[in-house]
C-alpha cells in the first residue's frame, strides 16, 4: 500500500453532489475494513439540522466553516491511525484550506460523474440548496470540475452499480 497511506490511513471521496459519494465510500470502507463517516451526516447531527436550514438560516459561509471544522477533527483522527474513508460534500475540496489538509494525510479520489448522471440523481425540486436554479446547477458543475482535477485518483463513474467504482479504486497502484 502506498506510503502516504500507511502514514495517514485516510481516504477521502470528493466529487459534486450526486456523484455517488457516500455510497462508494461507505462500500469502498467495508471492504476495507475500516470506519465510513459522510461529512454531510456528521454536520447535521453536530449541528441538529439539515443541510438546506444550515445554508438557508447561517448562510453558505457559515456552514463551510462548519464542515472545514468536521473535516479537522476527521483527520486528527486518522492522523492518530483511525482509518478511514470519509465521503466530503460536494464543495469541500473546493475550499482550498481544507483540499491542502486533504492532500496532506491521505489519498483524495473524485468521482468524475456525468453531468446527465447527476442531474437524473438530484431531480427538480431539490432539498440540495446549490441545486435548485437549474443554470446555476449546471455551471458549478463546470467550475468545480478543474477543481477535482487535483485529486490524487480520478475514476470515472459510467453506471450507477457503485461496486464497478469500488473495483477501479481499489485495483489502482496507487492502493498497492
Amino acid at each position: 500500500m502506498n506510503l502516504k497511506l500507511k502514514r495517514t490511513p485516510g481516504i477521502y471521496v470528493v466529487g459534486f453532489m450526486a456523484s455517488g459519494k457516500s455510497t462508494i465510500g461507505r462500500l469502498l470502507a467495508h471492504r476495507l475494513g475500516w470506519s465510513f463517516f459522510d461529512t454531510d451526516d456528521e454536520i447535521e447531527a453536530a449541528e441538529k439540522s439539515s443541510i438546506a436550514e444550515i445554508f438557508d438560516t447561517r448562510g453558505e459561509a457559515e456552514f463551510r466553516r462548519i464542515e472545514s471544522q468536521i473535516l479537522r477533527q476527521h483527520v486528527g483522527w486518522i492522523e492518530r491511525g483511525r482509518a478511514a474513508v470519509l465521503a466530503l460534500g460536494g464543495g469541500a475540496f473546493v475550499e482550498p484550506c481544507n483540499r491542502e489538509l486533504l492532500l496532506d494525510h491521505g489519498i483524495s479520489v473524485w468521482l468524475d460523474c456525468p453531468f446527465e448522471t447527476v442531474r437524473r440523481r438530484v431531480r427538480q425540486p431539490s432539498s440540495r440548496p446549490l441545486a435548485r436554479d437549474p443554470a446555476k446547477f449546471a455551471a458549478l458543475y463546470e467550475a468545480r470540475r478543474e477543481v477535482y482535477a487535483l485529486a490524487d485518483l480520478r475514476v470515472t463513474i459510467e453506471s450507477d452499480e457503485p461496486g464497478c467504482a469500488v473495483e477501479t479504486i481499489l485495483n489502482h497502484p496507487i492502493f498497492r
